[in-house]
């Protein structure tokens, strides 16, 4: 029923819906690098504002990745019991309101605990595009939709942190946070609005300890799994190390503006 459901969609997807489709499912996987990036200009002014250095700034970073490394183990199987857009929904909710927290905040120790609740919401984004890409393309399409969510997600870190360098140059850095905001909201009503339920929750997914931790071992034990993750995570090690270091290398030592930071950033990987 669940097959003969999803080729009645996709007959009835149209160019304009397929656009439609691909622009959300872009938007939903790059909340997660524009929240990494955008704010990375402002470091010296959070670190002033907040009588901090940047190196403890930095440790919003760290509080950040984080979260999204717990994030993506809360959503899997969230998503499969209660269908993409409920948690998905709540999910941003929770982005929105850790934003909203990060402009009014006024110390570090907060800032940083809001970084990583900001990450636990902004994970429920990109763990539900993926997810959707499955349900909402044919197999012979779903290449092709993961290499334009990845082109997203390969300019992401080029506009983020130049546009982040501009608005923290001449708003401050709080109104980085108001735009993310505003971002998880645009793209929770969005999502809600525009991305169809093709997805029924399944309520046989039990949400309790002992088969979730069984799943993961059963995972565990493919010795496939331990290439894929060991090459990620050796890939994106060096990403995260400069990503972490460069705030601190080129605007606390070098003293560098938060608008030439962006331009650095964006093209010196």
């Amino acid at each position: 029923k669940k097959k003969k459901n999803e080729k009645q969609f996709f007959k009835k997807m149209t160019t304009k819906k397929y656009i439609t489709l691909i622009l959300i499912l872009g938007s939903l996987t790059a909340l997660g690098p524009f929240s990494i990036d955008m704010y990375l200009p402002g470091f010296s002014g959070i670190a002033k504002d907040l009588h901090t250095s940047v190196a403890k700034v930095s440790m919003s970073l760290s509080s950040y990745f984080i979260g999204i490394s717990a994030g993506q183990l809360l959503y899997g199987p969230l998503l499969d019991r209660f269908g993409r857009k409920k948690p998905l929904f709540i999910g941003l909710m929770v982005y929105i309101l850790a934003s909203l927290g990060c402009i009014y905040v006024t110390n570090i120790d907060s800032f940083i605990l809001l970084r990583f609740v900001q990450a636990i919401g902004s994970c429920a984004a990109t763990v539900a595009s993926v997810a959707m890409v499955r349900d909402l393309f044919p197999v012979k399409d779903i290449p092709k939709v993961f290499s334009l969510l990845m082109l997203v997600v390969g300019l992401s870190p080029m506009l983020a942190p130049t546009i982040g360098g501009y608005v923290t140059e001449d708003y401050g850095w709080h109104t980085v946070f108001f735009i993310l905001m505003c971002m998880g909201i645009a793209i929770l009503i969005a999502s809600q609005v525009g991305l169809p339920n093709t997805y029924k929750p399944d309520t046989s997914i039990s949400l309790k300890p002992k088969p979730i931790i069984t799943n993961f071992i059963i995972v565990f034990k493919e010795p496939q799994f331990y290439t894929y993750a060991f090459t990620g995570a050796i890939a994106f090690s060096g990403l995260f190390s400069y990503v972490a270091a460069s705030p601190i290398i080129f605007m606390d030592i070098y003293h560098v503006d938060a608008k030439t930071y962006g331009w650095i950033f964006a093209f010196m990987p």
